[in-house]
């Protein structure tokens, strides 16, 4: 035979090894792969076409702090994934009878995007059919063609998650656009939300930490809502967020290289007298091909700027469009990395000792 013929044999049978190396759910991070079924836990087999040929494995889930580490911290301390417009999710049927046009943002249903580690809902609230839907809309108006679901609906979704993990806590951010008077009080009170409500007295109004997330589960105050809505803070009870928080710029002017500014709305990103941070890194136009890159190397990138720009404080929320999709770790990878320089100034929370505290790094970080 050949020489040529004997190197086309050995490349093939490289690739076919190469191709059926790993199966059966003993695939790990980065490894090829045909279906979610061969990669291991926590990961799934996506096709990031602008980084890599092929599918590989890739996580889908993030680590939870409290139980990796411990949750004796205040809960400034920690970070969480967050789901910029959680409802808008892709294949969500019209709940009006009318076709909807809009984009969505997420693949997950909420209740999964909860089991997977996400800890913060986005929601866009608006006054619809003499109730409250969640809403792709503008002008502070939804439509048939715009409207996802009332809020109801992923209100008994995050009630049924807290009900089921009594350890866990949940922020929901509202961008805020009901008028109708106790509009949001009232669907709250039915979803049966308001036992785990943390009360707007208890919040940090000057800067200091907030309670430790033991205590918060002790006492069951394990659902923050925030509203974009000043008045609401006074009428019904619900915290006004940019008087706990700072935000930068969502949207493509929130993605540029080396740049972190606050939104219109928000304090500056340096002001301390706000104890929580909250890191936008998503485009204007949700695009799902690019969405891989995006929440991948350049989001680390961000992460780092934001921290400069926010007085050396890293991120306690970080929400993104399509949590799940990455070259690799991604967003889940990001929120371990957050963790990790919150609770002990290590680069992977997976590095952080138990019982650590900042510089207390395990020995094979």
């Amino acid at each position: 035979m050949e020489l040529s013929c004997y190197i086309v044999v050995l490349l093939s049978f490289s690739l076919l090894c190469s191709a059926s190396a790993c199966s059966n759910g003993e695939c790990q991070l980065g490894d090829k792969c045909s279906s979610d079924g061969d990669c291991g836990a926590g990961l799934y087999c996506f096709d990031c076409r602008l980084e890599f040929s092929g599918s590989k494995c890739v996580r889908y889930t993030v680590s939870d702090p409290f139980k990796v580490v411990n949750n004796s911290l205040p809960f400034n301390k920690y970070a969480y994934l967050t789901t910029h417009n959680a409802f808008a999710i892709d294949g969500e049927p019209s709940h009006t009878g009318v076709p909807r046009i809009t984009v969505d943002n997420q693949e997950d249903t909420v209740t999964q995007q909860l089991n997977n580690g996400v800890r913060a809902l986005m929601l866009d609230t608006y006054d619809f059919k003499g109730d409250v839907w969640l809403c792709h809309s503008s002008g502070g108006k939804c439509y048939d063609y715009t409207a996802f679901e009332p809020l109801i609906d992923t209100l008994k979704e995050t009630e049924a998650f807290l009900s089921a993990n009594p350890t866990e806590i949940v922020t929901i951010i509202l961008e805020d656009y009901v008028k109708a008077p106790n509009g949001l009080t009232k669907v709250f009170s039915k979803s049966g939300l308001m036992k785990y409500w943390f009360p707007v007295s208890k919040m940090p109004k000057k800067g200091e930490d907030w309670p430790t997330v033991s205590d918060m589960v002790a006492q069951n105050y394990r659902l923050l809502v925030f509203t974009s809505m000043k008045s609401k803070e006074q009428s019904e009870g619900i915290a006004y967020q940019w008087k706990y928080m700072v935000e930068n710029q969502y949207g493509d002017d929130g993605m540029d290289k080396g740049k972190c500014s606050n939104r219109a709305e928000s304090p500056p990103l340096n002001d301390k007298t706000k104890s929580l941070v909250l890191v936008n890194y998503f485009p204007t136009v949700p695009v799902k091909l690019t969405s891989c890159l995006q929440n991948s190397m350049a989001l680390t990138d961000m992460l780092n700027t934001c921290y400069n720009a926010a007085g050396r404080r890293w991120a306690n929320f970080l929400a993104v469009n399509y949590y799940k999709r990455s070259d690799g770790g991604g967003a889940l990878e990001a929120t371990d990395l957050l963790n990790g320089r919150l609770l002990c100034g290590c680069d992977d929370v997976h590095s952080c000792s138990p019982q650590s505290s900042s510089g207390s790094c395990s020995q094979d970080q």
